[in-house]
């Protein structure tokens, strides 16, 4: 009988622990619900320079031979889930994209995968190349101004986009900027005797909203890809 005390105070230490556990665990899948959209944007915008800054001629040049998907129908939000499998995966950068006015800058990926998505910018057409017909890429809209594709909302005609194979820069002077719906895919069509840059959101911040935000440019110039005009591409300081 003088271990039955023992007993029950064990059980109630055992008991006390137990429920320290449980409410640790509740408060730190609290806290990632809570902060659920703020961790999916940090890796992201992680994803997007760590990617950005490793870009060479080698990296272009072997990504640019490897085959890629092309199926917008296959294209997922960007929750967590397809952020932290992106995060795992090998990326397929081949280029640069920038916007200096809105601070857009991304690495450009060799098509329309989920991986390519969480990164950068996605090339939406096969075999398509920089400087000749209609350049396209897509990019997903958050509701965060520095990340991704979310800059677009903020572009004015006549600012400059400009890209990089990394062997020459090419400038374009945005001519339309407009909401399209989602089905509307002759954007993305070569238009005869035009040299263009076509920017589409693939995700808009609002629910009730079915459009896209669409960007065309036109080439104005065409330069070698020294340091000086590399510049463009690198962040604020």
């Amino acid at each position: 009988m003088a271990n039955e005390p023992r007993r029950h105070k064990r059980a109630s230490k055992a008991k006390t622990w137990a429920w320290r556990v449980f409410l640790t665990l509740g408060l730190l899948v609290g806290l990632a619900l809570v902060f659920n959209e703020q961790i999916k944007l940090f890796v992201v915008d992680w994803m997007s320079r760590t990617t950005l800054n490793a870009i060479d001629k080698n990296t272009v040049d072997k990504n640019s031979k490897k085959k890629a998907t092309y199926d917008f129908s296959k294209v997922n939000d960007l929750d967590l889930g397809t952020v932290g499998n992106a995060a795992m995966n090998t990326k397929n950068a081949i280029g640069m994209i920038a916007v200096p006015k809105v601070s857009l800058r991304l690495p450009i990926m060799k098509g329309l995968a989920n991986d390519n998505l969480s990164v950068g910018a996605a090339t939406m057409t096969a075999d398509q190349k920089m400087g000749e017909g209609n350049y396209a890429l897509a990019g997903h809209d958050t509701s965060h101004k520095g990340v991704l594709f979310s800059p677009l909302g903020y572009v004015k005609k006549g600012d400059n986009v400009y890209i990089t194979d990394l062997k020459n820069v090419y400038r374009y002077k945005v001519t339309l900027k407009k909401n399209v719906d989602q089905y509307e895919v002759q954007w993305v069509d070569p238009v005869p005797g035009k040299r263009l840059i076509t920017l589409i959101t693939c995700e808009v911040t609002t629910a009730t909203r079915a459009d896209r935000i669409m960007v065309r440019g036109e080439l104005t110039k065409v330069t070698k890809a020294t340091a000086k005009h590399l510049k463009v591409f690198k962040a604020d300081k």
